[in-house]
């Protein structure tokens, strides 16, 4: 990589593929078999990619072509060496109880600031 590549926060899909010399479609496996490389999209619809993708996806073609790691092995050494973790999935209805949990206690907190809170009605648990 060039200094200028380096400096970047974001990538495109292309230069993404440039600067790992593979496909897009190698890209497009390794997101389903790496949780933790988590590309965004832009308002156009385009996949762009952190510095930390870029780096994740270059560590995992050495693990596969340089240590001939299988797919799974190379999740447990990037999980190991950068400690990542995919994210558990939660239920959506604890999300909403803590939510309105974090709510009552700022509307308890403003209250106690003197400001009057403003009351909505909570939806049925």
């Amino acid at each position: 990589m060039s200094p200028k590549d380096e400096q970047k926060l974001f990538y495109r899909l292309a230069e993404v593929c440039r600067l790992a010399k593979i496909d897009a479609e190698t890209i497009a496996l390794w997101e389903k078999e790496f949780p933790f490389i988590e590309p965004g999209e832009t308002a156009s619809g385009r996949k762009i990619y952190r510095a930390k993708d870029l780096e994740i996806i270059l560590r995992i073609k050495d693990l596969l072509g340089k240590e001939q790691l299988t797919l799974a092995g190379a999740r447990r050494r990037l999980e190991a060496e950068m400690d990542l973790r995919p994210v558990p999935a939660v239920h959506p209805d604890k999300i909403v109880k803590l939510l309105w949990r974090v709510r009552d206690e700022l509307q308890d907190l403003s209250q106690s600031l003197g400001r009057p809170a403003k009351k909505e009605r909570r939806p049925a648990d």
